[in-house]
C-alpha cells in the first residue's frame, strides 16, 4: 500500500499546487498556443517520469525505429491501465495526445492538464458527439500533433492479456481522414503493476513496442469481399518478411543500442484497406504474442 499512498500523494499534491501554473499557461496559450503546449507537455511527462519511477516499474521500448521522424501519426495501442498513458507520454517524443472517455472531463484540475497535453474526450453514448471530438483528431494531426487511441473502446480487464477486443468501428477515421500514418503499439506489464492487484502498487517491468507504420489511403474503390482474411494473412505475413529482413533492434531506455535507419512507410491496398481495423489488430496480437514467448524464455 505503501506505493499507492505516494503516488496518490504526488498526484494531489501536484493538482493542487500547480494550480497557478495552469493559470500561468493560459495566459501563455493566449499568445503562443505551440509554447503552452511545449511548457505543459515537459511538465507532465516530468511527473509521469516521476511517478512511474516511484511505483517501480521498468520500461522497455521496442521497435523505436518505427516512430515516424517526422510529421505527426496515429498511435493505436491495446489497453490495459491507467499506466498505459503514463508509459505512452514518456516514450513518444513528439507532440501527443490521448483519446480519452468523457468522464475524465468533469474531474477538475486532472482535466485542465489533459487539455493542455492535447486530450480529447470521446463520448461513447453520443454518436454525432464521438464524430465531432473525431474531427477534432483530424484537427490535432493536421496541426501536428498525434494522436493515441485505444480503439478497444475501454480499458480490458480479461485475464489473459492476449483476449483482445474487437476495435470499434471508426477507430482508424483520423488516419483515413488526414493520410498520417498508423503506428500499432502492444503494451505488457501495466497490469500487472496496478490492476491485477489493486489498490495495491508493485514493481513490473512493462515493455511497449512500436510495430511498423503503415498508411490507410483516403480513397479507394470498392470491391468484392471474398479473399478479405487471406489477404490479411498475406500482408501481415509480407509485413513480418520484411521486418525479418530488415531485423530487430529492440531499445530499453535506458539503451544505447543502435538504431536502425527508418524503414518506409507502406500504404496499405484497397483491398486491404477494408479490414484495416482487423489488420491492426492482429499486428498488435503478433507483438504481444512475441512478448509473452519472450517472457517465458521459448
Amino acid at each position: 500500500m505503501l506505493k499507492f499512498i505516494l503516488v496518490a500523494s504526488i498526484v494531489i499534491l501536484f493538482l493542487i499546487f500547480s494550480i497557478p501554473i495552469l493559470i500561468v499557461e493560459k495566459y501563455v496559450g493566449k499568445k503562443n498556443p505551440e509554447k503552452k503546449n511545449r511548457q505543459s507537455l515537459a511538465i507532465v511527462r516530468f511527473m509521469f517520469r516521476l511517478i512511474l519511477k516511484v511505483a517501480g516499474i521498468h520500461i522497455t521500448v521496442r521497435g523505436i525505429e518505427n516512430i515516424p521522424e517526422e510529421g505527426p501519426a496515429l498511435y493505436v495501442g491495446n489497453h490495459r491501465s491507467y499506466f498505459d498513458i503514463l508509459v505512452g507520454y514518456t516514450t513518444v517524443p513528439s507532440s501527443l495526445g490521448f483519446m480519452a472517455k468523457k468522464e475524465m472531463e468533469k474531474i477538475p484540475l486532472l482535466s485542465n492538464w489533459m487539455r493542455n497535453v492535447n486530450c480529447l474526450f470521446l463520448d461513447r453514448e453520443n454518436v454525432r458527439e464521438g464524430l465531432k471530438t473525431i474531427m477534432d483528431g483530424v484537427d490535432k494531426v493536421k496541426s501536428g500533433t498525434s494522436v493515441w487511441i485505444f480503439p478497444e473502446g475501454t480499458r480490458n480487464d480479461a485475464g489473459n492479456y492476449l483476449d483482445l477486443m474487437p476495435f470499434k468501428e471508426g477507430s482508424l477515421k483520423i488516419a483515413e481522414k488526414t493520410g498520417c500514418p498508423v503506428v500499432p503499439v502492444a503494451i505488457t506489464g501495466t497490469a500487472e503493476s496496478f490492476e491485477d492487484h489493486y489498490p495495491k502498487i508493485r514493481s513490473s517491468q512493462v515493455t511497449i513496442e512500436f510495430g511498423k507504420p503503415f498508411i490507410i489511403p483516403a480513397r479507394a474503390p470498392r470491391k468484392a469481399e471474398n479473399g478479405t482474411k487471406a489477404a490479411a494473412k498475406e500482408a501481415r505475413a509480407q509485413t513480418e518478411a520484411e521486418g525479418r529482413e530488415a531485423g530487430e533492434a529492440p531499445l530499453s531506455q535506458a539503451g544505447q543500442a543502435e538504431v536502425p535507419a527508418k524503414r518506409a512507410v507502406r500504404t496499405l491496398s484497397a483491398e486491404e484497406k477494408k479490414f484495416a481495423g482487423a489488420y491492426t489488430r492482429d499486428v498488435i496480437l503478433d507483438m504481444l504474442l512475441k512478448e509473452k514467448r519472450l517472457r517465458e524464455g521459448k
